[in-house]
């Protein structure tokens, strides 16, 4: 008994230990090797990938017989049924379509782009690679129905479906699960800690209203951006590109781009990952110098306000400093009656002597992978650092100079199931305000007071002398201006310095913060219980903030503010009718500390028609809401054209400013040199800016701001036509209680309403615009619709075309002071045309996009973006004995200079040279 009991622990323990090899090809209809393809063993977390010569080799630790999945973006999946070890497999993959390809954004589970209840847009490797922009999230510009708003080299801001800014907050990134969006600045920086090409995975594109799923703020679309495992792509690979970026303003410019991913599987348990790049350049230049106070007139106008140009938004009445010189007896009785009763504007500086325009990004991640039982169970901490400097335009323009945002992941996960926390810590390092820049050096140089002054002196003084006033508003500001600090000095340098390192904006013009986010994610997918009955999902999140500006942005001089939100949902997803039909419903509940709860439900219909069920139609009703954002509640900067303070109840009392700019006859009223004014004001006392304008002045309608809501109708189709692939499809957005900003004026003193000494601080420019964060009192809708159409051509060439249609509804005159912003071309074409093997390892691939002109309003300013043309092109050859592949490229072909957001630099052409090396 002992020697049969040592037999057959002896065999179980060799069967437990046993490991199977099996190595092979994986080509197409071709023979042509397929790289990159994924080999994978079937219930188990365990797999590879092939190489540029299409080889693979998978160990496992099972005995035959098991079945592998051969998989691979643009081809249709196979099972092998492995009996025994085998050491010259070959698999043959058939070539699919995109429809084909599988997608986990819109249900939050693997589904067929095909069957997705709603719009969706995928950007693969493929995709990845054959871009012709410079890198690949450039490259999703040509994707239908996306727009991307450049604000810098390396900060794009990415937009569907209308009402854009910069500061994008209807539109969420989400990378490896974590939202990348900067806490205190409630936007995404572009791809700042977002991922290099070498790791990206897959991109998908989700447009419209998805908060039944995702949550707050997933009101106009999300981004999703997946990296690659460790255990399934392991190696070094590496990127190295360089060229010059080319613009009339900035000449021709160098800029380099590298990168590096390391990745390797320890054991079927355990797999590591890093990631580092680094990118540097010369940023576009914005150098307008158009009068935004008299479009049309130039710097001779003495209250001249440039564009790009920052200093000379200070201005004050010219005849208000003539009467205060001759109550100091600095001027004779009456001689203010020689001043113009007009506004004087300080001499400024160009933005190109304020701001270096140096483009720098330098990324960093790492992550383990830990799977303690060798199967779908993973337990994975992602860590990820990013620093840049980059230009950002809102109310004003900021260099975003050595800006450093971090986040960590630890989730926790298989098929059915993850939870995930993550935190996301920003520092605005070096970062500071051009628009103050440019104030604060003129204000060390001379104050305000003593600049007036000598103005206004000097202007009596030539008009006494018989002087024409061009003549004499000339002599004035030469003789205010002599000595001022001149650009490229050393006084200048050191003035620069000492404005950029002061937080105070009465002074200086540092941008100071280290906001934090903290989340979590909760899923669990039942479908492997229920499938008979339907496909079943739970879910929920939550999320804090902490706001942490030292007062510079936010109300948090005394200590940072927290605040936090929750939310909950749950999904069923049916098939019917010989599987033909699917209904997904689901819904959400959101509930944030300062307001009410919201519910957020969607439901869509999906159906499969044609004999080789070819054609699917899919129409969808559902519901978002997106929360005020953190500075729509707790900001409170005074950006110099309007101080802006945010609605949260305990922020109206909070904003407490003195202003010492009080006219003469006010200075009589209040009995003193300035005035308080409290935040609450600007919704309990302040008049609409359009009524004042138009000269009846009235109450502002402004009030604290609620979330905003939206009811979204889409109907799409998606179908297979010979060998075209289509994809129409059409939506209607319903707006309700839109969150804005409006501009109001808060009198010096008075009550709004009084008829009395409010209307007479107006007459005396004794009052001060503040902007308010409030919601529309009218509904707003937008409407449009995609179609996309992609071929293959006769020899393998590759088309696709498609246009987007994008409008809103609303009628200024029923808000007048409500700027909607909906900043987006009613009209746009894109096509691409491209071959990837043209001839034996060469192939190339070209982009066009046409847009439509287009009104931009923001706070920064509004202005009129011309329809532009764009065209784009690389060409590529492979090397596989070197696992390389060689690049070369143009952004803008033609260099026909183009713009897509009023006051920001004009965009240039790029051109490019580059490799990547084990790049699978």
């Amino acid at each position: 008994m002992r020697k049969i009991t040592l037999v057959v622990m002896l065999i179980v323990s060799v069967i437990a230990t046993a490991q199977t090899t099996i190595k092979g090809t994986v080509v197409d209809d071709s023979n042509q090797p397929i790289p990159g393809a994924n080999i994978a063993l079937q219930g188990a977390g365990v797999g590879t990938v092939t190489d540029f010569d299409g080889l693979f080799s998978l160990t496992v630790d099972q005995v035959p017989p098991f079945t592998i999945t051969v998989s691979s973006i643009g081809f249709e999946a196979t099972s092998v049924v492995i009996s025994s070890d085998i050491q010259d497999l070959n698999v043959v993959l058939k070539e699919g379509n995109e429809l084909d390809e599988v997608i986990v954004s819109a249900s939050r589970t693997p589904e067929r782009i095909f069957e997705s209840p709603v719009s969706v847009e995928r950007f693969g490797i493929k995709e990845i690679k054959t871009t012709p922009s410079v890198d690949f999230y450039d490259g999703l510009e040509n994707l239908k129905g996306v727009d991307i708003n450049t604000n810098s080299l390396t900060f794009k801001s990415v937009n569907t479906r209308g009402f854009a800014t910069f500061a994008n907050t209807r539109f969420v990134q989400l990378v490896d699960g974590m939202d990348n969006t900067a806490p205190a600045l409630n936007f995404v920086l572009g791809n700042l800690i977002g991922m290099t090409e070498l790791d990206v995975n897959s991109v998908e594109l989700l447009p419209g209203a998805s908060s039944a799923l995702y949550g707050a703020n997933a009101f106009n679309g999300i981004l999703f951006m997946t990296s690659k495992s460790p255990f399934d792509h392991q190696g070094i690979s590496a990127y190295a590109k360089g060229g010059i970026t080319s613009q009339e303003a900035a000449g021709d410019n160098n800029f380099y781009d590298y990168g590096v991913r390391l990745a390797h599987a320890f054991s079927d348990k355990f797999a590591a990952k890093a990631n580092f790049s680094y990118l540097r350049g010369t940023d576009w230049f914005a150098n307008s110098e158009v009068n935004v106070l008299n479009p049309g007139t130039n710097r001779l106008d003495p209250n001249y306000d440039g564009l790009n140009v920052y200093g000379d938004e200070v201005s004050t009445n010219i005849r208000g400093v003539g009467e205060v010189l001759v109550d100091r007896g600095i001027l004779p009785a009456g001689a203010e009656n020689l001043l113009p009763d007009a506004n004087v504007s300080r001499t400024g500086y160009l933005e190109t002597d304020l701001n270096q325009n140096r483009a720098e990004s330098v990324k960093f991640d790492a992550a383990m992978h830990y799977r303690p039982f060798a199967d779908d169970f993973e337990v994975i901490y992602h860590g990820k650092i990013g620093r840049g400097t980059t230009i950002y335009q809102g109310a004003n323009r900021y260099s975003i100079r050595n800006f450093f945002i971090q986040q960590h992941k630890l989730e926790f996960k298989n098929d059915n199931f993850f939870v995930r926390g993550y935190i996301t810590d920003e520092d605005a390092g070096d970062s500071y305000d051009i628009r103050f820049t440019g104030i604060n050096i003129n204000r060390l140089w001379k104050d305000d007071q003593t600049w007036f002054g000598e103005y206004a002196g000097t202007f009596a003084q030539a008009t006494l002398a018989g002087q024409l006033p061009e003549q004499a508003h000339a002599l004035a500001r030469q003789v205010a201006d002599t000595g001022r600090i001149l650009p490229g000095t050393p006084e200048f340098l050191q003035a620069f310095q000492t404005v950029t390192s002061d937080p105070d904006l009465a002074t200086g013009s540092k941008f100071q913060d280290a906001t934090q986010l903290r989340h979590g994610d909760v899923n669990y997918n039942f479908s492997h219980i229920t499938s008979d009955f339907a496909d079943i999902q739970v879910g929920g999140s939550f999320r804090e903030y902490k706001l942490n500006s030292s007062g510079t942005i936010f109300t948090d001089f005394d200590g940072p503010i927290r605040y936090s939100e929750f939310g909950v949902y749950t999904q069923i997803q049916k098939k019917f009718a010989d599987e033909r039909a699917k209904v997904t419903a689901s819904v959400r509940y959101d509930k944030s500390e300062l307001f009410d709860g919201n519910f957020s439900p969607r439901l869509s219909l999906g159906y499969t028609l044609g004999q080789d069920r070819n054609h699917n139609i899919r129409a969808s009703v559902q519901t978002g809401f997106r929360n005020p954002t953190t500075q729509d509640l707790y900001i409170g900067l005074d950006v110099g054209r309007a101080v802006l303070v945010g609605s949260a109840e305990d922020n109206l009392d909070r904003d407490v400013r003195t202003f010492d700019d009080v006219s003469g006859e006010g200075r009589s009223i209040l009995g003193s040199n300035s005035v308080t004014i409290v935040g609450r004001s600007a919704y309990e006392n302040s008049f609409s800016v359009t009524s004042v304008e138009n000269g009846a002045p009235q109450a502002s309608t402004a009030s604290p701001v609620e979330p905003e809501k939206i009811l979204a109708f889409e109907l799409g189709y998606r179908g297979k036509v010979n060998k075209f692939i289509i994809d129409v499809s059409g939506y209607v957005n319903q707006y309700t209680d839109f969150i804005s900003q409006q501009n109001v004026i808060i009198p010096y003193y008075g009550q709004v309403g009084d008829q009395s000494l409010s209307l007479l601080a107006l007459q005396n420019d004794d009052f001060r615009v503040y902007q308010a964060y409030t919601n529309s009192n009218v509904d707003i809708r937008s409407f449009g619709a995609t179609v996309g159409v992609n071929t293959k051509l006769p020899m393998d060439f590759d088309i696709g075309v498609n246009y987007t249609y994008a409008k809103q509804d609303f009628d200024q005159e029923d808000d007048p002071d409500f700027i909607a912003s909906f900043n987006t071309p009613e009209h746009k074409v894109k096509a691409t045309f491209g071959h990837t093997d043209l001839f034996k390892n060469f192939g190339f691939n070209t982009s066009f996009r046409w847009s439509d002109s287009y009104i931009w309003e923001a706070s920064f300013g509004n202005g009129d973006v011309p329809s532009f043309s764009v065209i784009d092109a690389q060409i590529n050859y492979k090397i596989p004995k070197l696992k390389t592949t060689l690049k070369a490229g143009a952004t803008n072909i033609g260099g026909d200079e183009y713009f897509t957001a009023f006051g920001t630099g004009f965009i240039g052409s790029q051109y490019y040279i580059g490799l990547s090396i084990n790049n699978l």
